[in-house]
C-alpha cells in the first residue's frame, strides 16, 4: 500500500466478517491491533474479539467510528436504518465508510449518514480463511487515495474486483456471495452420493473436496475454457460421460440458473427495504 495511511479502523458489527476482516489486516499487518476497534452489542462477541485478537471493542457505534481512517459497516441489511440514524451527521468529512451489507444502496448509505465517501463492497464467506471474493464500487467523492485503502483492506482477505456500475453489485451478491452456499450444497450431495454406493463418510469427504479444490485450482491455473477441461475428462461411453448425462437430463444448468436469478431478485429487494 504505497503511500497510504490508515490510522484507525472501526468495525460496526462483530460478526463472522468482520472477524475474517479483522484477521486478514492484522495477518497482512495492513494495521495494528491497538488500530482495530469494533462495535458491537453483544458482551460475549466483544470479549471474544478482544481474547483472540487483542483489538479494541465498545457497545457504543459513535464511540467506534470517532476518529477512525475507515469505518466499517458490517451489519445486516435489516440493521442498516438504525445504524444510519445513529451515526447520521457524526462522520467527518474525510472518513472513508465501507459497507458489507448485502443489497442495501450506495445512496441509501450516503443519504443515511449524510456522508458522501461511500464504498459498497459484496465479499463472501470463503474469507474467514483468507480466500475471499469481493467486487466493490464507490461514490465519486472517494478519491484515489480512498480507494487504494478500500483495496488494500480488500485484498487482505483473497481477491478483489472494482466495478463502475453498482447494478453488478446485486449480481454478484448472486454470484460469489450467495455462491458458497450452492457450492457447499453440491459437495454435500457428491459427498452423501458417495456414501450411497458404498465409500465411508471419512473417505467420501477427502475425495469429494480434495477433487473440488483441485478442479478450482486447476481451472485457474490451466485458463483453459471449463468445457474444454471438462471434455478432457470425458471419454466416450465412460464414466464420466454416463454421469454428465443424468446431470443434463435433470437439467442441471436450468436450475442453477433459477437460483441465482432468484438470489438476484432478493438481493434487489433487500435493497427497497
Amino acid at each position: 500500500m504505497s503511500g497510504v495511511v490508515i490510522e484507525r479502523v472501526a468495525f460496526i458489527g462483530g460478526g463472522a466478517m468482520a472477524e475474517a476482516m479483522i484477521r486478514g489486516l492484522l495477518g497482512k499487518e495492513i494495521v495494528g491491533r491497538a488500530q482495530i476497534i469494533a462495535s458491537d452489542p453483544l458482551v460475549e462477541r466483544r470479549t471474544w474479539l478482544e481474547g483472540q485478537y487483542g483489538v479494541n471493542t465498545t457497545s457504543d457505534n459513535t464511540e467506534a467510528a470517532r476518529d477512525a481512517t475507515v469505518v466499517i459497516l458490517a451489519v445486516k441489511p435489516q440493521q442498516m436504518g438504525e445504524v444510519l440514524t445513529g451515526l447520521r451527521g457524526r462522520l467527518a468529512a474525510p472518513q472513508l465508510v465501507l459497507s458489507i451489507a448485502a443489497g442495501v444502496k450506495i445512496r441509501t448509505i450516503a443519504e443515511g449518514l449524510e456522508h458522501d465517501r461511500v464504498v459498497r463492497v459484496m465479499p463472501n464467506t470463503p474469507a474467514q480463511v483468507g480466500a475471499g471474493m469481493s467486487v466493490w464500487t464507490a461514490t465519486d467523492a472517494v478519491g484515489a487515495m480512498e480507494r487504494e485503502i478500500a483495496q488494500s483492506i480488500l485484498r487482505s482477505f483473497g481477491r478483489e474486483l472494482y466495478v463502475q456500475d453498482e447494478a453488478y453489485l446485486d449480481m454478484a451478491t448472486a454470484v460469489n456471495g450467495s455462491g458458497p452456499g450452492f457450492i457447499f450444497l453440491f459437495l454435500e450431495a457428491m459427498i452423501d452420493a458417495a456414501v450411497h454406493i458404498g465409500l465411508s463418510r471419512g473417505m467420501a469427504e477427502e475425495l469429494v473436496l480434495q477433487t473440488a479444490f483441485g478442479s478450482v485450482l486447476m481451472a485457474r491455473e490451466t485458463g483453459r475454457h471449463l468445457a474444454e477441461l471438462r471434455n478432457a475428462v470425458t471419454s466416450p461411453a465412460g464414466t464420466t460421460a454416463e454421469g454428465l448425462y443424468v446431470l443434463e437430463e435433470g437439467r442441471l444448468r436450468a436450475v442453477v440458473d433459477r437460483a441465482i436469478a432468484a438470489a438476484y431478485e432478493r438481493s434487489k429487494a433487500l435493497g427497497k427495504l
